[in-house]
């Protein structure tokens, strides 16, 4: 059940432009907070910002 519901974050993320990456880190509601300028945010790739929300995804959520 974990992998289907990684796959689906996976792929939901995958689809986002740059702007909607940036808006989702910055409004990262989770077990901790995402501090991250808009400079950095500015200087990163799409895929680099794809794997900071991905990971902070899955580290937000319970683990079983």
């Amino acid at each position: 059940m974990a992998s289907k519901c990684f796959d689906k974050e996976a792929t939901l993320i995958a689809v986002l432009d740059r702007g909607e990456l940036k808006r989702r880190i910055r409004n990262f509601k989770g077990r901790f907070r995402l501090d991250f300028d808009e400079d950095y945010l500015n200087s990163l790739s799409e895929e680099s910002l794809r794997h900071i929300l991905l990971a902070a995804s899955i580290n937000a959520k319970p683990h079983n």
